[in-house]
């Protein structure tokens, strides 16, 4: 199975998100999270995060890119019922047994999101339209390697 995984490039998530997940952790959309969100009342951090962050599954903080890679079962189903207590705990779920279905759909859509080569980078993207939130995943290419003037070349002594 492939899941994003959250990945830090440079330090400015620990900068833009009042809370940033680390490197590594399980990530998904985690537009739920916004869904009680009024963006005229939100900071400059929580617009960001809105706007462009996922969702990691153990610190419940923020990063704005993933990559795709492998997940073990158990690790994924340790992730699905961190989710739910989430749910539970911050979301107001009444209990486990009916947070679980709604996280492993969550888990479900982030794993739809994975058909790519593994390491491959995704952005999220989300805005605010009259019908609700609207998010896009963006595929990051990588730039196209250029041919290069030869500049010098290894000789044997």
């Amino acid at each position: 199975m492939r899941l994003p995984r959250a990945i830090r490039l440079d330090q400015s998530d620990l900068q833009i998100f009042a809370r940033a997940c680390q490197p590594g952790e399980w990530a998904i959309p985690g537009t739920f999270s916004f869904s009680e969100v009024d963006l005229e009342r939100c900071d400059h951090r929580q617009r960001l995060a809105f706007t462009s962050a996922w969702l990691g599954t153990e610190s419940f903080g923020f990063t704005t890119l993933v990559e795709v890679a492998e997940i073990e079962e158990a690790a994924f189903y340790q992730a699905v019922e961190r989710l739910a207590r989430h749910f539970v705990s911050d979301f107001g779920a009444p209990g486990l047994a009916e947070a679980l279905p709604a996280a492993r759909a969550e888990l479900d859509d982030a794993l739809s999101l994975c058909d790519h080569k593994l390491g491959t980078l995704l952005a999220i993207e989300r805005e605010m339209t009259p019908e609700g939130i609207a998010e896009r995943v963006r595929v990051i290419q990588p730039e196209r390697a250029t041919d290069h003037a030869r500049i010098w070349t290894v000789a044997e002594d």
